[in-house]
């Protein structure tokens, strides 16, 4: 090829890169579009998820979803030239979250919510970054020590989760009768337990323990050993929105390649965590690593 030609053909090319960043620039839908054009991403945080999602002692959200989400925030204003991106902090609750993020209300959704094939039918996850057990938490001195032990008992949980239908679904529970009550969130869902209105409060284990640990007596307590379910955690995002999933791939998985993960999951599950100052003690378990080594958006 002589000189002219291929003078030409790096034109051409370069005219089709320029106009390819154009494009995509011009291009942006969904989510993206929404926070480009509002200089605003709303995330939904929950006020009681410990240590996942949480407020501390100046009521601010902080913890492990909370920090991660943020690792998303910087992805954003690092692809969408938006260094002044304003963060905008919205509650929700395990009863709203789905139709907030649904709506338009929050754009991110940053909790301990459980990636589960049904919910995927409404939204979308991003990888998953925690693997728990769905079990029970009791008073020691309450005699219950099996999940069986529930029957014609009256269990805790929180509402719009899946805690009670993995009871009643469990084969070695499955022909108990259980009376239940429900809490806003996981603080309140605890304290019918706590205050004896329960004898079991049904819930992640993950969760139990930060309840467990931010309460007044922790040594008062102990988590059943069974397992109702295994299941994995994750932010969710809208569904149907294909530039702002790849955006929370890339952001989580690189967090998790680079091994960055390692040391925020030691800031909130083994060493002390505001806002008293309490060690959950959560080791990671072979789930958890295997999610860390292997990024994945798999439901349950």
């Amino acid at each position: 090829m002589n000189l002219k030609k291929l003078l030409v053909v790096a034109a051409g090319a370069g005219l089709m890169a320029s106009s390819f960043v154009t494009v995509q620039a011009q291009d942006l839908g969904g989510t993206l579009k929404k926070i480009k054009d509002t200089n605003t991403i709303t995330i939904g945080y929950r006020e009681s998820s410990i240590p996942f999602s949480f407020l501390d002692d100046k009521q601010q959200p902080v913890g492990y979803a909370i920090d991660l989400c943020m690792k998303i925030v910087d992805t954003v204003k690092a692809d969408l030239k938006l260094p002044n991106l304003k963060v905008a902090l919205q509650p929700v609750t395990s009863s709203n979250r789905i139709p907030l993020l649904r709506n338009g209300t929050i754009d991110l959704e940053c909790g301990s919510t459980t990636n589960s094939k049904v919910r995927q039918e409404q939204v979308s996850f991003g990888p998953s970054y925690f693997v728990i057990n769905v079990t029970a938490a009791v008073k020691k001195t309450s005699n219950i020590n099996t999940l069986a032990d529930l029957n014609g008992k009256t269990i805790s949980t929180t509402s719009g989760t899946t805690s009670v239908p993995l009871l009643k679904g469990y084969k070695k529970t499955e022909n108990i009768q259980v009376k239940e009550i429900y809490g806003k969130d996981h603080a309140e869902a605890f304290l019918l337990m706590a205050d004896d209105r329960a004898v079991a409060f049904v819930m992640d284990n993950i969760l139990l323990a930060g309840q467990i640990a931010n309460s007044k007596r922790p040594s008062d307590y102990k988590i059943l050993p069974e397992s109702l379910s295994q299941e994995p955690y994750s932010m969710m995002l809208r569904k149907d929105d294909p530039q702002f999933k790849a955006l929370v791939d890339k952001s989580i998985g690189a967090v998790m390649k680079s091994g960055e993960i390692n040391k925020i999951y030691a800031k909130w599950f083994t060493t002390p965590i505001p806002p008293k100052g309490l060690n959950i003690n959560f080791p990671m378990t072979p789930p958890i690593e295997e999610a860390f080594k292997n990024p994945n958006d798999k439901g349950v």
